[in-house]
């Protein structure tokens, strides 16, 4: 667009051409490269030489692609004038072939001889330039000339239209004739406009220099009738010369503009490369700042988190623990303005590992389950059967965009409930097509929502052609998070998804938040091959819907890493398996939920909406029910009924089955059951977890002793186990990461040594050596981690040799023949200490400052066993 406007706003400094083009060098290997990025292929010329079309009929898109030759000369910028020639290979033309040849070997203008041009047919020529990538020597040979082609710059001239339009500067009372000729040839001269007739009557001949001293042209006029007098045609010939100088001073023109464009292209060139560079120190910028930011904050968040694991006292502890989240939220700040960062310069990636789906939206609502609570909204999470347990694709990515979305939700609800749906997009259709009408009451919490249809309104995977091959290994899931909440005002749903905006100036006030989640979650789904919308009612709610494709993880799964989030109920479930649970809930969609949860234990659910169905059904010979678990909203509507119910319940039940309360509020729920004289009544409280749920059965039926421990937690005992009488090293140049690593690890009964320099930890990991472990900052003065485990990973290559040559007795070396002490990454950075930079320099993990329980134990648990 930029070339089409700057050559059509000066065309008036090249009157007489007919448009300008240019033609890049596209190697043969770089053909499928560059055609993806242009997005069309490259078109053949001669086709159309052979068999021209008429100019109605011609349809840039029927042409034949380019055969296959060494080198193309496709066009990519055109004067809109000739528009039609882009994608147009001129290598695969005979005339235009030529001229590019010679233009680029000779360094000069080189004309085409006379030829139809596209689409008009009408005969012209082209006056080719050869663009270089360098200034070259006037004595540059042909072949450093090629070598350093970059493109071509033609200029089109119309014959007919030039010679037109210079006749119509003439002021004559008589007709004058003009015959031009491309004389190159003298035996067949090509007549480029005029008729072939012969006249015997006076005729003058000019040559023309269309700045190609390889080819030749005249220029022969002459009066339609004989001129009366014999100054006429004197005054004629002048005309013609004036004619002709006025022609070449246009090309001279022409051909000093061409070359001020090769110039400015050149500029051009050169200011990208700037650009380039300007984007890679803005990238090391980013990744200093993080380092220089996150290091200090390390200090500050270790040290508060071992000030925690001393003697407090409440008020004391308290303020702790406000230090160590405001510490965590200016992390988290950080994390955004770095992710958006990468995100805009196009460097972020996302992992391919195997993870439970439902694992991660179990610590989710972990995560927000404490604000709920105190807020009183319901948060609940459904994920259909029909999606698989593992998927392969990027967790933490996924995790960070529902965590987004129902941070959102959580921020802006106050009542009613936040409702989480994962489902196959072709499960959606399905039941789109069956579903006809909505009910904004049918919800989770009775409160109405916005419609979710309307959230997923021109997704291209409810399209045909979005839609995914049924053999296809891909599985493409729709997740909704649906929300009672204040909504958002219709003037600002336009730029809900823009970087750095808030709904109002208000709502950063009230609220907090930097406005860039959403932003970067739209970037993470686009990432994930997915769409992402919403629609939201004011005082009604909103509801965010998105697409993501991930690739089944019961395939071989080999060539992944498995990534084990928190997958405790396995263990557990083969203990539900088989027992009875029947549900009392009035609410169709929450009764779902409810039976979804605790389906996953392995027990076989029965809902009812109210007392009377339950005491029918547990009264049937053939039902046994281990357990009643028993809705909030049921007990506290009729308290009476809810006594009557306990108390019948022992009298017609085969055998008492357990009797449990799902409960958003464990205060309110045992006042209530305290009130009504029930006592013996245990209470689960809500979002529903699998691993909590079987903790609390396991507790209330007799097995506490075998509960798990909390969803989203390590077991300190785990972890403890581990690392107790390990022996190992910590190298950093910061003494307050160092006491801040060192105290975590001592914490869970490590035997610690510090290093402060790359140098002293080659020496201290010199084999021999007694150390189980290292622990590597990355980013450190003189030597940095990557260079000091490449030295150290030599060192011992090159004891391992010398021990299975013979050279070196394995006695000396404490009986161990095949050395390799595991090393882990430790560092603040997060955009340069990626896992693959810490592998390919022969680390064995990486673990991120400060410490984080969780991850610790997962990297260390890969090496002590």
């Amino acid at each position: 667009m930029t070339f089409a406007r700057y050559t059509e706003r000066t065309a008036f400094e090249r009157p007489l051409t007919s448009g300008v083009a240019y033609a890049v060098r596209v190697l043969h290997s770089e053909r499928e490269q560059f055609e993806k990025h242009q997005g069309w292929t490259i078109k053949r010329m001669d086709t159309l030489e052979k068999n021209p079309v008429h100019k109605d009929d011609y349809n840039p898109d029927l042409f034949e692609p380019s055969p296959i030759q060494e080198e193309y000369a496709p066009v990519i910028f055109a004067q809109d004038i000739i528009s039609h020639v882009i994608s147009i290979d001129l290598l695969s033309g005979k005339e235009d072939r030529e001229n590019v040849l010679r233009a680029r070997k000779s360094g000069k203008g080189v004309l085409t001889a006379p030829f139809p041009l596209l689409k008009t047919n009408r005969l012209g020529v082209i006056l080719t330039f050869a663009v270089y990538k360098r200034d070259l020597p006037s004595n540059a040979t042909p072949n450093e000339r090629i070598q350093a082609t970059n493109g071509y710059l033609g200029g089109v001239f119309d014959v007919e239209s030039l010679v037109e339009k210079l006749l119509q500067q003439l002021a004559s009372k008589q007709k004058i004739l003009v015959n031009v000729l491309d004389t190159t040839n003298q035996s067949y001269p090509i007549s480029m406009y005029g008729s072939n007739a012969s006249d015997d009557g006076l005729e003058l001949v000019s040559h023309l220099n269309f700045g190609d001293p390889f080819r030749k042209h005249e220029m022969r006029c002459r009066f339609k009738q004989k001129p009366p007098w014999p100054w006429l045609g004197i005054t004629t010939s002048i005309g013609i010369l004036v004619i002709a100088l006025l022609v070449g001073h246009i090309f001279h023109a022409t051909v000093n503009r061409i070359a001020k464009v090769e110039d400015d292209c050149h500029k051009m060139m050169e200011l990208k490369k700037q650009a380039e560079a300007a984007d890679v120190a803005k990238s090391q910028f980013l990744a200093t700042v993080s380092h220089e930011i996150r290091t200090p904050m390390n200090g500050v968040l270790g040290m508060l988190h071992m000030l925690m694991d001393t003697d407090l006292d409440v008020t004391q502890l308290d303020y702790v623990r406000t230090a160590q989240a405001s510490g965590k939220a200016l992390v988290a700040l950080i994390n955004e303005v770095l992710d958006q960062a990468k995100i805009e310069s196009g460097k972020l990636e996302l992992e391919e590992v195997q993870f439970d789906l439902r694992a991660v939206l179990d610590d989710v609502l972990s995560l927000f389950s404490g604000k709920a609570q105190d807020k009183g909204v319901e948060l609940a999470v459904f994920i259909s059967d029909r999606v698989p347990e593992m998927l392969i694709g990027d967790p933490g990515r996924f995790r960070q965009i529902i965590t987004n979305l129902m941070g959102n939700s959580i921020k802006f609800t106050e009542k009613g409930h936040i409702h989480v749906t994962v489902h196959l997009v072709e499960e959606v259709i399905d039941s789109i097509e069956v579903e006809t009408e909505f009910s904004s009451n049918n919800t989770l919490s009775g409160f109405p929502v916005a419609d979710r249809r309307q959230s997923w309104k021109g997704f291209r995977a409810f399209s045909q052609e979005g839609s995914i091959h049924p053999f296809s290994d891909s599985i493409n899931i729709i997740v909704s998070v649906e929300d009672t909440g204040e909504g958002i005002p219709i003037e600002a749903q336009s730029r809900v998804f823009t970087p750095f905006m808030q709904v109002g100036p208000s709502i950063s006030r009230t609220h907090g938040g930097t406005g860039i989640g959403l932003s970067i979650s739209k970037c993470l789904v686009n990432l994930m091959k997915g769409e992402i919308g919403f629609v939201s009612i004011p005082k009604i709610g909103s509801t965010f819907t998105f697409t993501a494709v991930f690739t089944s993880g019961s395939s071989s799964s080999k060539e992944y890493k498995s990534q084990q989030i928190n997958n405790q109920t396995n263990s557990v479930s083969s203990e539900f398996r088989g027992k009875r649970a029947l549900v009392v809930d009035p609410r169709s969609v929450r009764a779902k939920v409810s039976r979804y949860h605790i389906q996953r234990l392995g027990i076989h659910v029965e809902v009812v909406s109210d007392w009377k169905q339950g005491l029918s059904s547990i009264s049937r010979v053939s039902s046994a029910f281990n357990m009643v678990l028993i809705e909030q909203e049921v007990w506290d509507q009729d308290l009476n009924g809810s006594a009557h119910f306990i108390d019948n319940l022992e009298k017609i039940a085969i055998t008492t089955p357990k009797v449990f309360l799902l409960s958003n509020s464990i205060s309110s729920s045992r006042a209530n059951t305290t009130t009504s004289g029930v006592c013996n009544l245990t209470v689960i409280p809500k979002p529903l977890r699998a691993s909590m749920l079987a903790a609390s059965l396991q507790r209330a039926m007799g097995d506490g002793n075998k509960g798990n421990p909390r969803n989203g937690e390590v077991p300190s005992l785990s972890l403890r186990n581990l690392l107790l009488g390990r022996k190992i090293l910590i190298v950093d140049d910061n003494n307050v990461n160092l006491k801040v690593a060192a105290g975590a690890l001592r914490k869970y009964g490590a035997d610690v040594v510090s290093a402060s320099r790359g140098m002293e930890a080659i020496e201290l990991l010199t084999p021999p050596h007694w150390f189980d472990a290292c622990f590597m900052d990355i980013q450190m003065p003189e030597m940095d981690g990557f260079e000091a485990t490449r030295r150290i990973r030599d060192s011992e290559q090159n004891i391992n040799d010398r021990i299975h040559f013979g050279e070196l007795s394995v006695e000396t070396y404490n009986n161990i023949s095949n050395w390799h002490v595991p090393i882990l990454a430790m560092t603040a950075d997060v955009i340069q200490a990626t896992h693959e930079a810490c592998l390919r320099c022969g680390m064995d993990g990486y673990v991120s400052k400060p410490f984080e329980a969780e991850q610790l134990y997962r990297e260390v648990s890969r090496f002590f066993h």
